[in-house]
């Protein structure tokens, strides 16, 4: 199978705008995400999307190939499929590196893509929930699985109840699992996937992977043992640092 490696990276940013750009112990936060995927063994080809000249000119000056997408895309999903066009190469997968994760290991990306055989439509990232305070904090995305590790739900609160538990043992008593926010799509499911309409569980949880469940297309969940580390404010990137025992 061959799979296209894409890089959305946005410079505005409510929370930290230019962010793509901001430097980590003397590099870019871009160019660190990129120097980690171009490592993956299972992509034949890795590309920045971006939709501002400062990140297209930075990037092409550490050697990356770069594509200028629009400006309005909702979402990095969207961002990618716009990509792809412009790139005009054919891939039998499209993997969205997530640009905020400036130290994602390669063997991340690469437990992902060894699922993609063709029948797979979308697939993506889990990680074992350990304690009460991940389980219940409403910024990590839980997932329902089938027993096919196929996701039934995905959902910021806690899915399923345990009945006659206390809270605090939950995680204990359930093999609850949190999304780890990479997604790898067959080329013509993500086609489809941007032409869908906004659905009313996505605008409940805020939640687009919902959108592409209600309307009956399969997300397949692989697990991992690395966690991602986004950084989604200048503050982050000390914690990150910090996270990853380097500052």
């Amino acid at each position: 199978m061959s799979i296209l490696g894409i890089i959305p990276a946005r410079y505005a940013s409510s929370r930290f705008p230019g962010k793509p750009l901001a430097l980590i112990q003397g590099k870019s936060m871009l160019q660190r995400v990129y120097e980690q995927t171009v490592k993956a063994q299972l992509l034949q080809e890795v590309i920045i999307a971006t939709d501002d000249e400062r990140i297209a000119e930075h990037a092409r000056l550490f050697g990356a190939n770069v594509v200028i997408t629009k400006a309005e895309h909702p979402s990095g999903t969207d961002r990618c499929f716009e990509a792809y066009q412009l790139h005009g190469k054919t891939f039998d997968y499209i993997l969205n590196v997530q640009g905020d994760e400036p130290f994602l290991d390669p063997e991340q990306i690469d437990s992902l893509a060894r699922g993609c055989d063709g029948e797979v439509e979308i697939a993506t990232q889990m990680i074992k929930c350990s304690s009460h305070k991940v389980l219940f904090d409403t910024g990590e995305v839980k997932i329902v699985l089938n027993t096919k590790k196929e996701a039934l739900y995905f959902s910021r609160n806690v899915i399923p109840h345990i009945k006659n538990k206390e809270e605090k043992d939950w995680h204990t008593c359930f093999d609850y699992y949190r999304h780890v926010g990479m997604y790898v799509y067959r080329a013509d499911i993500l086609e489809k996937i941007t032409q869908l309409t906004p659905s009313s569980l996505e605008k409940a949880e805020s939640l687009e992977q919902l959108r592409w469940l209600e309307n009956g297309y399969k997300i397949s969940c692989v697990e991992t043992n690395f966690d991602s580390h986004c950084v989604d404010t200048p503050e982050d990137i000390d914690k990150v640092l910090r996270l990853m025992n380097i500052g």
